[in-house]
This record gives C-alpha cells, sequence and structure tokens, in this order.
C-alpha cells in the first residue's frame, strides 16, 4: 500500500534498524460515547499539516503509561484515564531517527478541548469514519485494532 501525503517510511524499511538509540514516546487514542455511537478525538498539528493522535517524546526518566498521559493533556487540555495498551507504531522519523510510539485506549476524567501545545485544531469523530481523516496509514490500521 502505497504512503499517504506526508507519511515518514516504516521501520521495517531498508535502513532503518531499531536499537538503543530509538525515540521513545507515547500516546493515547481517546474515545468516548457521541449522540451517534463511539466517537474518536483527532488532532492537527500545523508544523507537519497532518492528522493524528495525540502523542509524543517521553522525557528521560519517564514511563510511557506517564508519557502518554501527560501528552494527551498537554496536547488536547484533556486529563485521560489510560485502557488496555493498543498496538505501537515503529517508523523512522523526519529527522531520519527509529521512533517507537506505544498507544492506550483512553477515556477523559475532565477537562475541556484546548490547544496550547503543538496542535491548532482537534475533531471528535464518528469510530466507524475517522480513518478518512487520518493522515498516516500507521494510524489507520492502529484504528482498526479497536
Amino acid at each position: 500500500m502505497a504512503r499517504r501525503v506526508g507519511e515518514t517510511r516504516p521501520c521495517s524499511a531498508k535502513g532503518c534498524s531499531l536499537s538503543s538509540n530509538i525515540v521513545r514516546a507515547a500516546g493515547g487514542v481517546v474515545v468516548r460515547n457521541g449522540a451517534g455511537g463511539r466517537e474518536v478525538l483527532v488532532v492537527h498539528r500545523p508544523q507537519y499539516r497532518d492528522w493524528t493522535f495525540p502523542k509524543g517524546k517521553a522525557a528521560p526518566g519517564e514511563t510511557d503509561e506517564a508519557c502518554a498521559v501527560r501528552e494527551v493533556e498537554e496536547e488536547t487540555g484533556l486529563r485521560c484515564a489510560l485502557g488496555r495498551e493498543l498496538a505501537s507504531t515503529e517508523y523512522v522519523d523526519a529527522r531520519g531517527r527509529p521512533k517507537r510510539v506505544r498507544y492506550w485506549l483512553m477515556q477523559v476524567e475532565s477537562g475541556e478541548l484546548r490547544f496550547e501545545h503543538e496542535v491548532d485544531a482537534a475533531r471528535w469523530l464518528p469510530l466507524a469514519g475517522a480513518s478518512a481523516s487520518l493522515t498516516y496509514q500507521r494510524d489507520i490500521e492502529l484504528l482498526r485494532g479497536l
């Protein structure tokens, strides 16, 4: 399958070797029950011109779980509870570094949508149709895993 616009190459691509130098990141697939059924939150990052799930790099000494909760809150203003762990994605980032992102299913506990860090918009989309708005194939596969 061809990559979507802006897609970085998967880590299985030639020249990618996951090692101890891998960029560690985590994020969440935030879901809620909407008027028309289950909805998922996707965010827009103007720097990359993409629609994706909230995520970010782990700080030194930070657990992946803590990183996921922190990044979702920083990017959306929503404090979320971790659910089950979802599939991880691995790819080479825009700087040529191997990167692994761990994801968790999340439910909103408190907060209101706001955008202060890297994100300028967010959308709650019906789970069944959200893949059409996602920029990256790896995110579509993650969504299919729900």
